[in-house]
């Protein structure tokens, strides 16, 4: 499954959204703005469901993740101080507002959707595609900064289009990534920092990747061996085989959302057949919460196995957010 990289995914693109979404100076409201807020926390993920099957479930690992609310604070947090480094080298830029367009899950272990589909009411409007609310984009679009305030910003040049492999055609297309080089080494007599400001920021109050990874892997794992579960598998069959009845011919409920997401997100009369099936056989066989029952178990496994650990992880967690609450009042 690859719920497990989502934290991760949302670390990793922090600083291109940076590049793409930044101003020197004042910026202007994005054409999305002027309908709604940039930020509309009514769009964030519970972080437990309150509605379905998965209704009030939550997994013994979910308290060493990164919540969606938690991973917001730091980063207005990494914000406020990007923007006072940028300040001390004569620049004042308006970064994009964290938590504008929230995933579908409060984190990695992403219950509404780990088992499947859960919700009925979801299921009757939208098949197995998310509702509308969920697929909504908030742009921050703003003009872009100039090519020394990027460099002191990230610690690179402005990624550009390498030059057209040897042999290249005149006006034939060709496919490679964008470079960049090193920054300069100061500016207005300042040393830039390593990693610009960004770095520098992330540094200071941002997530330990390695501690998301671990609890990632851990959550992707318990995920795989229950599936091994006997408990598990019988009932994974018995809802195969109710779906069966219903005239759908699927072994496993993802392979159910694999046939029922559509192309375009639209959903069609036969997608939300299937969907409806899909939750009334969970229904009658109670797969969902015998599944999480069941990875409940494997998880405090893992967690006893591995407790020194992730004590430290919740640990330093807590201590990043505190900080970083502390520094976007300040």
């Amino acid at each position: 499954m690859d719920t497990t990289r989502k934290a991760l995914a949302a670390t990793t693109l922090m600083a291109t959204s940076f590049l793409s979404a930044c101003t020197a100076g004042d910026d202007k409201p994005s054409p999305a703005a002027a309908n709604q807020p940039i930020v509309n926390k009514d769009k964030w993920p519970n972080p437990t469901p309150t509605a379905g099957l998965a209704k009030g479930i939550s997994l013994p690992l979910e308290p060493y993740m990164v919540s969606y609310a938690d991973r917001v604070t730091i980063e207005a947090a990494e914000n406020t101080l990007t923007s006072s480094c940028m300040k001390e080298y004569g620049f004042t830029v308006t970064l994009p507002k964290p938590g504008a367009n929230p995933p579908p899950s409060d984190n990695d272990a992403n219950i509404e959707r780990r088992y499947g589909i859960t919700d009925r009411d979801q299921a009757t409007q939208h098949g197995y595609d998310f509702a509308p609310i969920l697929k909504e984009h908030v742009e921050q679009n703003m003009p872009e900064l100039t090519d020394v305030q990027v460099e002191v910003l990230t610690g690179h040049t402005k990624p550009e289009k390498p030059e057209p492999p040897k042999g290249t055609k005149a006006g034939e297309p060709y496919f490679a990534a964008p470079v960049s080089k090193p920054a300069r080494a100061e500016h207005n007599g300042i040393k830039l920092k390593e990693g610009g400001c960004t770095g520098w920021a992330k540094k200071q109050v941002g997530m330990n990747e390695q501690d998301v990874y671990f609890v990632s892997d851990l959550n992707g794992q318990s995920l795989a061996a229950s599936q091994d579960v006997t408990a598990v598998k019988n009932a994974v069959s018995d809802w195969s085989a109710c779906m069966k009845k219903a005239g759908h011919d699927v072994a496993t409920p993802w392979k159910a959302m694999e046939q029922g997401a559509t192309q375009d997100n639209k959903p069609t009369k036969d997608t939300i057949a299937l969907a409806l099936a899909d939750i009334g056989c969970k229904e009658q066989t109670n797969l969902i919460r015998l599944w999480a029952a069941e990875e409940t178990t494997i998880q405090n496994k893992q967690i006893a196995a591995n407790k020194a650990k992730l004590d430290g992880i919740k640990k330093d967690l807590g201590e990043r957010i505190t900080a970083a609450k502390t520094i976007s009042t300040q």
